[in-house]
C-alpha cells in the first residue's frame, strides 16, 4: 500500500487543524456570559489539537512547498473554514463584500503558486 502524496496529507491536516483553530478562536461567540478566563483556558485546549495537527502539517509539507505557499495554504483554508463556520454555526451570512475580499485573498495565492 502506498503512503498518500505530502500535498493530500499537508492540506488534510491543515484543513483539520483549522477546523480547531475556528472552533477555539470564535466558538464562544455565541455564548457571552461565559466567564472570560474559562473561555480563554478552554480556547487554549482546542488549540493544543490546533498545533497537533499543524505542526506536522507544515513539517510535512514544507519541501514540497516553499513557507510562502504553505502560509498562502494556510490562509485559503482558513477563510474557507471560517466562512462555512460563520454561516452555520455563527447563523451570519456571508455578504457580497466578504465574498470579494475573500476572492482577492485567492487571487493573491494564484500569484503565489503560479510560475512566471
Amino acid at each position: 500500500m502506498s503512503a498518500l502524496p505530502v500535498p493530500a496529507v499537508t492540506i488534510g491536516l491543515l484543513i483539520l487543524s483549522n477546523v480547531f483553530m475556528t472552533f477555539a478562536w470564535y466558538g464562544h461567540l455565541q455564548d457571552k456570559a461565559t466567564p472570560l478566563l474559562f473561555v480563554i483556558l478552554t480556547s487554549w485546549g482546542i488549540a493544543f489539537f490546533e498545533y497537533l495537527l499543524l505542526v506536522p502539517a507544515n513539517r510535512i509539507g514544507y519541501g514540497t512547498f516553499s513557507a510562502a505557499q504553505l502560509k498562502t495554504i494556510q490562509e485559503v483554508i482558513t477563510l474557507s473554514v471560517f466562512a462555512v463556520f460563520s454561516a452555520t454555526y455563527l447563523k451570519e451570512p456571508l455578504t457580497w463584500n466578504d465574498a470579494v475580499g475573500f476572492s482577492l485573498i485567492a487571487a493573491g495565492a494564484f500569484f503565489i503558486f503560479h510560475k512566471w
